[in-house]
């Protein structure tokens, strides 16, 4: 008689300690975070004399060729990108190992904001939250990309300026595998697969306003994800599919029903949101119709002093 044995897997090496340098002329000051593949360090850059943050592969996830190629498009990409509401990149290194310097932030994540926070954000703070998103959108668009991950987590907040981070799973208009994105956030088209346009970041924005104004997600996740990307989790080319996405089931309950909100922004909150991406607003008029509200809201709230 035998018995079969199984080998567990093996622990991921610890993050680099404080002192080390991940790269000539950076030295790691502390270990902020590790995700499915990357981890990222607090550092400072001898060059600028600054604070920075470097975005590597973990050390169990360097032989994989198609994240570090990845890691380096994205780095390349933001060092060449210049808008106020999008992160910088300082400098991307290839080889000998891939890694990307990025500027430091001193706000917080709006994930972290959301749960924070003993009320849910004021409507004008929506509004003025989701003009910034469509202005780093449209910029992206521009220069011929679709972010396709937008969502709090992807957002910092400092000085009531936002700022949208990684640009990792980022890709052309066109056909794209099911699965690109993070499981409660993508478009139902990207879920399905097939053809994505701009109308995904759209959707994108919508839903990421649609959480700041009422705490949560207008579908029920359950606990079929941890929030991090379906690529953070499974890393592929262009994604992994899950067996199951609610956006897919039934449309998005309307704002409203969730958090009273001036109809104007609820309704622009609702259109990004529709099934179909061809029912919603393009960016210029979701930019547009948020800042009607804008005025209007201004307009309505009597000065004080």
């Amino acid at each position: 008689m035998s018995l079969a044995t199984t080998t567990a897997p093996r622990p991921a090496p610890p993050p680099l300690a404080p002192g080390r340098a991940p790269a000539p002329g950076y030295e790691v000051l502390a270990h902020l975070a590790r995700t499915g593949w990357l981890d990222l360090y607090d550092a400072w850059s001898e060059e600028r004399d600054c604070r920075c943050v470097v975005k590597v592969l973990r050390p169990d996830r360097r032989d994989e060729d198609r994240l570090a190629e990845r890691l380096v498009r994205e780095g390349r990409w933001l060092r060449r990108f210049t808008h106020p509401h999008l992160v910088r990149a300082y400098e991307t290194f290839a080889s000998p190992e891939p890694l990307v310097v990025l500027e430091t932030l001193t706000g917080e994540t709006l994930a972290h904001l959301i749960d924070r926070l003993p009320r849910r954000a004021a409507a004008e703070d929506v509004a003025v939250l989701g003009v910034q998103l469509c202005s780093a959108v449209h910029y992206l668009h521009g220069q011929g990309l679709l972010h396709l991950d937008l969502k709090p987590a992807n957002v910092v907040v400092e000085c009531a300026r936002a700022k949208v981070l990684d640009l990792s799973v980022a890709r052309a208009p066109g056909a794209a595998p099911a699965g690109v994105g993070t499981f409660g956030y993508m478009s139902p088209e990207q879920a399905r697969g097939g053809a994505l346009s701009a109308a995904a970041d759209v959707w994108g924005i919508g839903i990421t306003l649609y959480e700041l104004a009422t705490g949560d997600l207008p579908f029920d996740i359950g606990d079929t994800t941890d929030g991090t990307t379906t690529t953070d989790r499974t890393p592929t080319a262009g994604g992994a599919a899950a067996d199951w996405y609610p956006q897919l089931e039934a449309p998005a309950p309307p704002v409203r029903a969730r958090r009273r909100l001036p109809p104007a922004l609820a309704a622009a909150i609702d259109g990004c949101l529709r099934p179909d991406p061809a029912d919603r607003p393009s960016v210029s008029e979701l930019s547009a119709a948020l800042d009607t509200t804008l005025r209007r809201h201004r307009r309505d709230t009597p000065e004080t002093g």
